[in-house]
């Protein structure tokens, strides 16, 4: 494995993610992720420029810092990019007047919005206030605009708090997408623009900074595409099953730790299984985590022919564990599927689908290491 310095040669700038990294959020004020506080201090005495990147939209800057500062944390206001004030910013520069559908201790972000005849809907994480009438409500707005316009302030699936999983905004954000026929504005991860105000409020470039986080898709796949180095830790509501992780081994990818106090010891994704190391090529792209190994593991195409001319790249390597694998997405479901351990040539596919997973570092202009489109009854590659 390589040392930790090697993985940050070059970073300048750390985000981190707060719910689910450095605590789990609950009644009495949540609670501190073992080793977090202990971590972000050890972040602040080094180097590297620290900023706080979250999704929370279900409490203002001042409510979260507050927080977060009696569980022990080094945190002011200023450090946080949340996506409550990226949205008033938008609201004001365009000169829209929204229907609020949102928590009531995010409430105060807006109070300077104009909120009389919407032409808008903003949409955040509304906990008990996503009612029947709530939703309707919004729906009808955006069905008499004539250009309705839908702002998300995140588009999580769910995220954990100490009493278990809970739906984030993104179920009810595709809910009005669905029924409105439009496609909604996200204001949080993993839209780049978040991504590019955490960055400049810091003073790095995208290749300079590395995105902690706990979310596969909004923050290790954001960050990545934005350019950015990526690591998730193994806490909040990561799910091994679930799991589906796009890196590379020859450069600054995604990685796993167990916890944030695991940070300066985060495992190689390809520790202990024979893939190529750090540093070393070529490239080898990995889905589906069991039981601490990977599902399905294969070698992207090397510049190089000279480097691992022998490697088999038409046929991934498959861990017997049984595990299902599901490779991207069309129509909200899987577009690829298949066992691992069975015959990689018969998958479950969707016809017309594209599945595309990882990705070199920086990211090449029009390529991934992998990627594949589908036509019944198989792949081809």
């Amino acid at each position: 494995m390589a040392p930790w310095g090697k993985r940050l040669a070059g970073v300048r700038g750390v985000l981190l993610d707060i719910s689910g990294v450095l605590y789990d959020s609950g009644a009495g004020g949540g609670t501190a992720i073992a080793g977090s506080v202990e971590a972000v201090a050890r972040l602040k005495r080094s180097r590297l420029k620290v900023r706080f990147c979250t999704n929370e939209s279900q409490k203002s800057r001042a409510e979260l810092v507050g927080q977060l500062q009696r569980l022990g944390f080094d945190i002011s206001e200023q450090e946080v990019t949340a996506p409550a004030p990226a949205a008033c910013q938008i609201l004001k520069e365009r000169g829209l007047r929204p229907y609020l559908l949102i928590h009531d201790g995010v409430r105060s972000e807006f109070d300077q919005i104009d909120t009389s005849n919407p032409n808008c809907v903003v949409i955040a994480d509304a906990g008990e206030s996503f009612s029947y009438q709530n939703m309707n409500n919004a729906f009808q707005v955006l069905m008499e605009l004539e250009k309705p316009v839908l702002i998300s302030l995140g588009k999580g699936r769910y995220y954990k708090e100490t009493s278990g999983l809970m739906l984030d905004v993104g179920p009810y954000m595709k809910a009005l997408e669905y029924a409105c026929g439009i496609k909604a504005e996200v204001v949080g991860k993993p839209s780049p623009e978040f991504f590019k105000s955490a960055l400049q409020a810091i003073g790095v470039e995208a290749h300079q900074a590395v995105m902690i986080g706990d979310d596969i898709v909004g923050d290790v796949g954001g960050a990545q595409r934005c350019g950015m180095r990526a690591l998730q830790v193994r806490t909040g509501k990561f799910r091994a099953a679930q799991h589906v992780l796009q890196g590379t081994c020859s450069g600054p990818g995604a990685h796993t730790c167990s916890s944030p106090k695991t940070l300066p010891e985060a495992r190689s994704p390809g520790a202990g299984r024979g893939i190529t190391q750090e540093g070393q090529s070529p490239p080898v792209v990995l889905a589906a985590p069991c039981s601490g190994n990977w599902a399905l593991l294969w070698t992207a195409p090397c510049e190089s022919s000279s480097r691992d001319s022998t490697a088999d790249r038409r046929r991934p390597r498959a861990c017997s564990c049984g595990a299902v694998v599901s490779l991207g997405c069309l129509d909200s479901a899987p577009a690829l599927t298949f066992t691992a351990g069975t015959t990689w040539a018969s998958p479950q596919v969707r016809s017309g689908a594209q599945a595309v997973l990882g990705h070199l570092f920086p990211v090449p202009s029009s390529r991934t290491p992998f990627q594949t489109t589908v036509h019944s009854p198989g792949p081809s590659f």
